[in-house]
């Protein structure tokens, strides 16, 4: 069962998180309007490209935008929440040794000390996430069934990851359950809103670019992001 699940099974996920990526990508560009401001877009791609850049690059650093610096503690917890997301399953060192082994790739990895840290930082994220979502009517009111199960799907990889840490002699059971939460996480991926892994940045170059060219980029004026 963990052959089956950590070659074939493992290689279909990717398959489909990649190509479903992809996928996500071409339909959002080909779905905006080209035909709107081509002409400007044209002529002034320095000042669209500066805007997308500057964009992207606010919005990643924590406290960068404006949304951000309105609410601090919820920015600390988003950030803690995501870089575990993104830290712990790419350089955890039972993934790259299961990497090296199957398909030959090979880079650094961080202790199972830190991967602890991160993935514990990643389940306490989520669950303040999740009490955020039930005590705030602005944010209740948006939030469905949907949107906790994508929390849950998100989630349960890492907790089952760091139980088989633990799991004695079940560890190969919770070994198994860990990889097929995993791959039922990279296979949600291009499907749900968990797309904006890589959405968030095709929206924020798009909104750059509409700044940075018509709304106060061609005049030089700083754009508050």
């Amino acid at each position: 069962m963990y052959q089956f699940v950590t070659g074939p099974l493992l290689w279909l996920s990717f398959a489909v998180f990649f190509i479903g990526l992809i996928a996500r990508i071409v339909l959002y560009i080909r779905g905006l309007n080209w035909k709107l401001d081509r002409v400007t877009y044209r002529v002034n791609t320095r000042y669209g490209v500066k805007g997308a850049l500057k964009s992207v690059f606010f919005w990643l650093l924590p406290f960068g935008a404006r949304n951000w610096r309105v609410k601090p503690w919820f920015t600390l917890l988003f950030f803690a929440f995501h870089a575990g997301l993104v830290i712990t399953p790419i350089f955890l060192l039972a993934h790259a040794v299961l990497l090296k082994e199957r398909w030959g790739l090979g880079w650094p990895a961080i202790s199972n000390q830190t991967a602890d840290v991160l993935t514990v930082v990643v389940i306490v994220a989520a669950v303040f996430l999740v009490l955020r979502r039930l005590a705030l009517p602005e944010v209740r009111i948006m939030t469905t069934a949907y949107d906790y199960l994508l929390i849950a799907v998100t989630v349960a990889p890492f907790i089952t990851g760091f139980i088989a840490g633990f799991g004695g002699e079940n560890y190969q059971t919770w070994l198994i359950v860990h990889v097929l939460t995993g791959e039922i996480w990279l296979v949600a991926v291009p499907f749900t809103k968990l797309a904006h892994v890589v959405l968030f940045f095709c929206s924020r170059v798009q909104l750059g670019m509409d700044f940075g060219i018509k709304r106060g980029g061609l005049k030089g004026r700083g754009l508050v992001w």
